[in-house]
């Protein structure tokens, strides 16, 4: 199986803005946020669907996203985080968390991948939500 986009990222070969790691999973910034602080929660071991995942991957991976979706909002200050598993755009599995207010504005929104990312917001970002 050829590396997927995320296995180059938790490899270092493709940079990113880097949240949390431990031994099973790696937590990075979306690099087009559908809000601030829009993160992706991915086992560190290639596979591409969620459910695909033995046991103990798929509770490390749960168990990070618990731990960042409230990071999220103790340093963001929001007032809810969603998660969404979608599953379409990298074949690695991965789980978006989605810190927001209003459902309406935000966690519907469809993600913008259009332009450059902007990286100086997004390392603002990951500096406060950084665990460890």
């Amino acid at each position: 199986m050829q590396n997927s986009l995320f296995t180059k990222i938790i490899q270092g070969a493709i940079p990113c803005h880097k949240i949390y790691e431990d031994e099973k999973t790696f937590v990075f910034l979306d690099i087009f946020p559908s809000s601030e602080g829009h993160m992706l929660v991915v086992p560190k071991k290639q596979v591409e669907f969620l459910w695909d995942l033995d046991d103990s991957d798929y509770q490390a991976v749960m168990e990070t996203v618990r731990v960042v979706a409230r990071r999220s909002r103790e340093v963001l200050g929001v007032k809810y985080v969603g998660v969404k598993v979608i599953g379409t755009d990298v074949p690695h599995a991965h789980v978006h968390v989605i810190p927001f207010n209003s459902a309406k504005d935000e966690y519907y929104a469809p993600q913008r991948s259009e332009g450059e990312p902007n990286h100086e917001a997004l390392a603002k970002v990951a500096e406060k939500l950084r665990i460890g």
